[in-house]
């Protein structure tokens, strides 16, 4: 596990976070779970986040890793969540953010359906599980449009990946595997699924 508590970090940040949430408005969408502290540190000191990225979360929840990779990189950062109450809740976070008044300004939170998101100039793009491989099709076909409309480099992080992800990801236009961030030593017992497959758009 990471050396920080997920309390400490929540209590740095001044947002609440933790917990599940087993509501469910659509049969292809997962239950909120939140991105441990210790695996999204590991994605900010990776290197492929920087100030000047927009970082968009598929399924953000409360919103846990928008202010984590505001307060580590300071880049910009919009999270889409489906569920209402979950959106309330990131706005509520956002309200009461410790971070700097820059940095809560790159922050935004839509409630939308990520079928029907337009991307407009993000650059990395976090999937922890959000929802079924048929939405994740649409929404790789929408990443992969967006960069043909507009050319600029773009990486995809996968944490936690199942099987049958991989497999869509590894068979996708336009998307080339580039890098694994290993996080299997974060915790007390193996899971090989424990790490972020990265993917270059083109």
């Amino acid at each position: 596990m990471s050396q920080k508590t997920e309390q400490w970090w929540e209590k740095k940040i001044g947002i609440e976070t933790a917990g599940h949430r087993d509501r469910f408005f659509e049969e292809a969408c997962n239950p909120y779970e939140p991105t441990d502290y210790g695996v999204l540190e590991r994605l900010a000191k990776s290197g492929y986040i920087t100030a000047d990225s927009h970082f968009l979360d598929y399924g953000c929840g409360l919103g846990r890793s928008l202010f984590f990779m505001a307060a580590k990189t300071g880049c910009r950062a919009t999270g889409i969540e489906f569920d209402p109450y979950l959106c309330e809740g990131a706005e509520r976070n956002l309200g009461q953010a410790k971070l700097p008044e820059a940095y809560k300004k790159g922050i935004r939170i839509v409630c939308a359906d990520a079928r029907n998101y337009r991307i407009e100039d993000e650059d990395c793009f976090y999937f922890f599980n959000p929802f079924a491989n048929e939405i994740l099709e649409i929404v790789l076909e929408k990443i992969r449009q967006s960069c043909f409309d507009r050319p600029r480099p773009m990486h995809l992080f996968f944490y936690y990946p199942f099987d049958e992800e991989v497999a869509v990801l590894m068979t996708a236009d336009g998307f080339t595997f580039v890098d694994e961030i290993d996080c299997t030593d974060l915790y007390e017992y193996f899971d090989l699924r424990e790490r972020i497959l990265v993917f270059e758009a083109e």
